[in-house]
């Protein structure tokens, strides 16, 4: 055997036996190279629909396909080698029936190779994911604010601000890991409520703009390196790569149009003889 042993992936029961341990670390990712940067130090890598904003200029997540999806997810398994890979489930490919999130599902973990899938929704959705699990895809919830319903709620704003509008929110997240989901992403409640629901449920919960008091966090990658024209208020950025972005370009362009652009000798390391 070599002495280096190859290293191993994480399954969905790895990151459920982290409840009430060590935070999970989470970041979104859509591509291979910069899925080899967050793979060094992320537990999980979601393939996050909020790719249809981010990458492609969308107002919301409700466009996105399942093909986007999957070639996106495609990306992401090539550059990984240890972090888990979930792929969301992308509005429309999974309400009709549990047949249909099934069908949805098998094909994404089919040909992208992820570990497991996410879909949005609490009790209307509980039906499905214990259907789901039970044929062996490992789901992960998300509840709270759920972007691909922003044509029903109107805006993107926090969920359960005040006391007396927790109990359907908490009911959410009691009906998805009751029925056999591997983790639960809330995002956009009160600490006060995350914190109860931390406490009331089985499985590891992983908050974004949910305060510290879930089992770990995810954030889009480009809202905390500052790449987002539009990013929420509760996140924190760690990066402000836009400009620095921006100026390389600048500085590019402006070489090119006064003919200052390394022609090939430097380029390749080459010398011209006198």
């Amino acid at each position: 055997m070599s002495a280096q042993q190859e290293q191993r992936r994480l399954t969905a029961p790895d990151i459920r036996a982290r409840k009430g341990g060590e935070p999970i670390v989470s970041l979104t990712s859509y591509h291979a190279h910069t899925a080899r940067l967050v793979d060094q130090y992320c537990d999980v890598i979601l393939v996050g629909d909020s790719l249809g904003m981010v990458m492609h200029g969308l107002e919301t997540t409700v466009p996105v396909t399942l093909d986007m999806m999957i070639l996106q997810g495609h990306a992401v398994m090539r550059g990984s080698k240890h972090a888990l890979i979930v792929v969301d489930m992308p509005f429309g490919s999974y309400e009709a029936s549990r047949e249909q999130a099934f069908a949805s599902a098998a094909r994404v973990m089919k040909e992208t190779g992820c570990g497991a899938i996410k879909l949005e929704g609490g009790t209307r959705m509980a039906e499905t994911i214990r259907f789901l699990v039970e044929r062996g895809v490992p789901v992960m919830g998300h509840v709270g604010l759920t972007p691909q319903s922003i044509n029903t709620i109107g805006s993107f704003r926090a969920q359960g601000r005040e006391e007396k509008d927790w109990g359907p929110i908490e009911a959410d997240a009691r009906a998805v890991a009751d029925a056999g989901a591997f983790s639960v992403v809330i995002e956009a409640v009160a600490e006060p409520l995350a914190r109860r629901i931390t406490g009331q449920v089985a499985v590891p919960t992983i908050g974004i703009g949910a305060s510290p008091a879930c089992d770990g966090q995810i954030l889009v990658l480009e809202d905390m390196l500052g790449l987002s024209p539009r990013v929420p208020k509760f996140v924190r950025r760690y990066g402000d790569l836009g400009p620095g972005i921006e100026a390389a370009i600048k500085g590019y362009a402006a070489d090119v149009r006064k003919r200052a652009f390394p022609g090939p000798e430097h380029v390749y390391g080459m010398r011209g003889k006198s």
